[in-house]
Order: C-alpha cells, then structure tokens, then sequence
C-alpha cells in the first residue's frame, strides 16, 4: 500500500482535564464516579428509513476522552449513525432501529430520558443555528431550560463556555447583542459552547466547519483538539486531512457498512481494506 495522500499531523499530547470551573459547578461529582473506558458501544445496529437499510451491523466502541472522526463518501452513513447517539433519528418517521447503543455502559434506546440524553450528549450541526437571541441568552438557554435560575451562576457559565470555546474576548463587551451578527466561524463557536453550557459527557459534530473559511476552520480544529480529554468528541468530516490532523481514532463507512475502524495513524499509513486505501487517496468519494 502506498500509504496514502493524507499526512499524519501529530495532536500535542493530551493529559485530559481543562479546568472548567464554572462547568463543574454544575456537575459536582461527576468526575469521581469511575465510568468505563467507552463512552459508547455498540453492538449489532442496524438502522432502516422505510425499507432502506442505512446502516448494516455497526459494531464499535468509541474511546472516551478521544477524538473520534467518521469518514467515507456522501450518503455512506456517517452523518446517520451520529445521529443515533443522541436519538435524533427519532424524529424521522420511518426510522427503525434494531441492536444496542450503549453511552457508559446504558443502553439509551431502554427506559431513558431523552432530553436527559441529549443533555449529555450535545449536538453540532454543520451550519451554525444560534438562536434568533443575545449572545448571553443563547449559552444561557440550556442551562435555564434543565433548572440553572441563579443570574451568578449563569453569568459563570456562560463565560467559562465562552472562554473554553476561544470567543470570550471576541464577544465579552456585547453579550446583549444579537447571536446572528456574528461572522461565521464565531456563531459555530458560540454554537459549540451553547453545547458545552449543559456540561455534557460527548459532543458530536457533523460537518461543523463545512461552511468555513480556512481560518475559522483551523480556530475550530484547534479548539476541539483542546476540548478533547475532557469531552469525547465524535465528528463527521469529508476532509481527509481534517481528520488526520484532529482525530484520535477514525472509522470508514460505505454504504451503509463500517468498513474499517482504527487509529487515525494506522488507518492513513496502513489502511488495512483496499477500500480504505482507494478512498482516502482519492480513487473514489
């Protein structure tokens, strides 16, 4: 094998943990209770739209505290199983979902609370979506919406989101000020620490820098790199060197199946599927 058209660019080592002080506060606990080493597994998934068999015996076991990029080509699936993980595909109708996913160990297609859920598994999509709000009321919706009252700790919040998400210094002196007037790249900032507001455990991202510059682009890929360790961060990407450049683990799907699941490392240098290797040196996709 060739090795591929994508180079490897090493992460900085990570430690895990960030501080995220305001964050804790809302979590108090959390960080005692031993949790396994996935954040999710899952065993047997088959997804179907009507009779469309979207996804074909998934199995895998997403690490915690990692990066974890899923590639392959439009309509493969990728975009489909991350909205599994939150029960997005819910509100599809015709959506059929046999076998487990499991987020620490609890099956969230049992007897679970959705919007708990999704509470804990926070979503960013592929173009920003702020609310039609201020810049404070936008981070200060989740937390309101699960019984944050206090004005002393949601003014804490929002500005440990702000600041973990790099906008702080951006926005601090026009927090009253509408979310939509920001450029681009910082509604998609502003977008992950509404995200990150509620304390989540995973943050899934689809596509999130799509619709960006290369520069807001290279602030968000920085910014997840830096997130990582304290969130598992799952994230659908098109862009191979995206991938090689922020993911820890990467899996590749195509038509509906998971092809391959591996580190980034080893995918991009020795893919181990002749399938793999055509698609992420540009034989197809």
């Amino acid at each position: 094998m060739n090795g591929g058209a994508v180079d490897i660019i090493k992460k900085d080592p990570k430690e895990g943990g960030h501080g995220f002080a305001g964050v804790a506060r809302h979590s108090e606990g959390r960080a005692d209770i031993q949790k396994p080493a996935h954040c999710f597994d899952i065993k047997d998934l088959d997804l179907y739209y009507g009779d469309f068999h979207a996804l074909k015996d998934v199995r895998m076991e997403m690490e915690k505290g990692r990066i974890t990029a899923l590639i392959g080509p439009s309509g493969c699936g990728k975009s489909t199983l991350l909205k599994t993980l939150n029960r997005m595909n819910d509100l599809i109708e015709g959506c059929r979902i046999t076998g487990d996913v499991e987020l620490f160990g609890e099956n969230i297609y049992g007897n679970i609370d959705v919007n708990m859920l999704r509470k804990r598994v926070g979503m960013v999509f592929q173009k920003p979506n702020p609310f039609p709000l201020s810049i404070y009321d936008n981070i200060a919706f989740g937390p309101r919406t699960h019984g944050v009252k206090s004005r002393y700790d949601l003014d804490e919040i929002i500005e440990t989101s702000l600041r973990d998400t790099a906008i702080w210094d951006e926005v601090k002196d026009r927090l009253k000020k509408p979310a939509l007037d920001l450029s681009g790249g910082q509604q998609q900032r502003l977008c992950i620490a509404r995200a990150l507001a509620v304390s989540p455990e995973v943050i899934l991202l689809d596509e999130p820098t799509s619709a960006l510059d290369p520069v807001s682009t290279g602030k968000i890929e920085e910014l997840l790199i830096n997130l990582s360790g304290k969130y598992s961060i799952i994230i659908v990407t098109h862009n191979m060197q995206q991938a090689a450049r922020i993911s820890d683990m990467t899996a590749f799907f195509l038509l509906g199946e998971m092809i391959e699941y591996s580190s980034t490392e080893a995918m991009f240098a020795r893919p181990e599927d002749k399938r793999t290797e055509d698609y992420i040196t540009g034989r197809f996709g």
